[in-house]
């Protein structure tokens, strides 16, 4: 098994419990490894820290996978992971069968993404490390949960960084003409193949429950609205008037389907519009809503567009406060690492300026339980949500 040692003073992050390994922090390997090659991870000292998989050409350039010596390249070792992680959620839902089973690193597999619908897998292979271990991966989620399809959703820059290609296939199995998850007892059609993320945005489950006292008889404006989750619950929930925005008319056509899907199709109606100025004219017009959804894509991939990203997240949070009916209610989110809560909140605190509203912050929201945060790897954390009274 290939050693490689830590530079002095460069061990504390991983002794602290993060899984990755930065290339300048790397003394020595004790001989030449392939590309994903597993590798044993040692202090300065010599002191064991885990068992890893190593990528020369990554800025992050091994990944911590066990802190026991054990093998990190056998189906077994993948299905007592798979098991754990699927015990874990169980303790949250039950026998629900839709959910993240794997949250990369905050599961003990970094690298890794493995949402359920049903008996449908959506896999992404984020790291070289994890492609080289597909087969066993695979084998070890057939084992575990007899999915009908595995699809691997490896259509992300991310890989990229890895030496890897981007693509999307069905790696196991025939994929069911129509994939139908539940969620709160409402049903939503997944557009496995050809959706945002691996389909489906999971991580919003709980935060779909907290808009149930801020939307009943209200009119309820849904920005970035994809396939309709926020739209629909919100309607379920007993908004009268229900209005979905995005740019994707793919997106709009599986937000109507879920409409009709849960017969709320005559409270809600979905537009085609850029949300920037869609918001523009209706402060030209001078109409508000009670309540705005307001949950965008990530405005910021890397820390060097931090700035950046703030000045959108600083527009579009403006317009949409100007928008909400005096004692209404703003649901903002941001998904992006990058934008720290602290950030976040300073920049909703500047926009309710600009905006001339004053606000109240009613709670601060983060990722649904089955996307663990895992505290000595902060970047496991991404999800804000905001519920705001905009006064």
């Amino acid at each position: 098994m290939t050693r490689l040692t830590l530079r002095a003073g460069h061990d504390r992050r991983a002794r602290a419990g993060h899984p990755w390994v930065f290339s300048n922090e790397i003394e020595n390997l004790d001989r030449s490894t392939h590309p994903g090659e597993a590798v044993e991870v040692f202090t300065h000292r010599g002191e064991f820290l885990g068992m890893a998989y190593y990528n020369p050409h990554s800025l992050i350039a091994a990944r911590i996978l066990s802190r026991a010596r054990e093998s990190i390249d056998t189906p077994s070792f993948f299905h007592g992971r798979f098991r754990a992680a699927l015990l874990y959620r169980q303790r949250f839902y039950g026998d629900l069968v839709t959910m993240r089973l794997v949250h990369g690193e905050a599961d003990g597999l970094p690298g890794l993404v493995v949402d359920r619908y049903g008996d449908v897998l959506s896999l992404q292979f984020l790291t070289l490390g994890m492609e080289c271990r597909r087969q066993a991966i695979l084998q070890a989620l057939t084992e575990l949960l007899q999915p009908k399809a595995i699809v691997a959703r490896n259509d992300v820059a991310v890989r990229e960084l890895e030496g890897l290609d981007c693509s999307v296939e069905i790696l196991q199995g025939e994929l069911p003409e129509d994939v139908i998850m539940t969620e709160h007892g409402l049903r939503f059609r997944v557009d496995v193949l050809g959706g945002q993320k691996t389909g489906h945005f999971l991580d919003q489950k709980e935060n779909h429950l907290a808009l149930k006292p801020f939307v009943s008889g209200q009119r309820v404006l849904d920005l970035f609205c994809y396939s309709g989750s926020w739209s629909v619950h919100a309607a379920r929930y007993g908004a009268k008037e229900v209005v979905g925005i995005d740019i994707s008319e793919g997106a709009l056509t599986l937000a109507r389907e879920n409409a009709r899907l849960n017969f709320v199709e005559g409270h809600c109606s979905f537009e085609r519009a850029d949300v920037f100025d869609f918001l523009r004219s209706l402060n030209q017009k001078n109409q508000t809503f009670d309540t705005i959804v307001l949950d965008p894509p990530a405005f910021v991939k890397s820390r060097k567009k931090l700035p950046e990203a703030i000045k959108g997240y600083l527009t579009i949070n403006r317009r949409a406060m100007e928008a909400v009916s005096p004692g209404g209610y703003l649901f903002t989110c941001s998904c992006s690492h990058h934008m720290s809560r602290d950030i976040f909140l300073d920049t909703l605190s500047k926009a309710a300026v600009q905006a001339g509203r004053a606000i109240r912050l009613l709670e601060m929201r983060s990722q649904a339980y089955d996307h663990p945060i895992l505290l000595s790897c902060p970047e496991t954390e991404y999800l804000k949500c905001a519920i705001l009274c905009v006064e």
